[in-house]
């Protein structure tokens, strides 16, 4: 595992994670864990951007960086959405779609794997990404402001349409991945 400086943010991430949780949910600095929570996932967010910039534009692509990345992404959103649901924050509801677009879109990946095909994100899995990770920062700050709240409720459902919004262009343009073999020979 070669260990550029994408990846290095990538596992910097992962280990934020842990921290980010514990302050949010154990409230052990009082008033401020909220907010102590809130940098973290903020810095842990800004690393996402990060990595990939990075390994783009230096050409430091590496088959680590392309599973763990995505897979930082999903444990530290996801880890999010669940403490938003016990904090009463999100509805179980939102994170239960969230979570199976996701274990979807893993299935068709290891299929694809299997292939050897490579399912690559789309400007729609991204733009789901930006906006649950938004969601995520709007709803942990939780100003007791009415439009603060709008916008929040504006910005989950946002979140919420571009997950599915994703998970159908996902299986459009994969549609084919799913198809058996055996089964596609038969038909030509």
């Amino acid at each position: 595992m070669e260990m550029n400086l994408p990846n290095k943010l990538t596992l910097f991430r992962v280990i934020l994670i842990p921290f980010f949780v514990v302050s949010l949910m154990t409230g052990c600095l009082g008033e401020a864990s909220k907010w102590v929570a809130l940098a973290i996932f903020v810095v842990a967010s800004l690393t996402d951007l990060l990595d990939g910039k990075i390994a783009r534009k230096y050409n430091l692509v590496t088959t680590f960086g392309k599973f763990a990345d995505p897979l930082a992404d999903k444990i530290l959103v996801i880890s999010a959405m669940i403490c938003l649901v016990e904090l009463k924050l999100l509805a179980a509801w939102i994170v239960i779609v969230i979570v199976a677009r996701e274990f979807i879109i893993s299935g068709f990946r290891i299929i694809a794997a299997e292939k050897s095909v490579v399912i690559a994100a789309s400007y729609w899995g991204k733009f789901k990404t930006t906006f649950q990770m938004i969601m995520v920062i709007m709803l942990i700050a939780d100003l007791d402001f009415p439009a603060w709240r709008i916008i929040s409720l504006i910005v989950t459902w946002i979140a919420l349409i571009l997950t599915v919004v994703s998970l159908i262009d996902y299986i459009i343009k994969n549609k084919g991945v799913m198809m058996d073999n055996t089964a596609a020979e038969g038909r030509k």
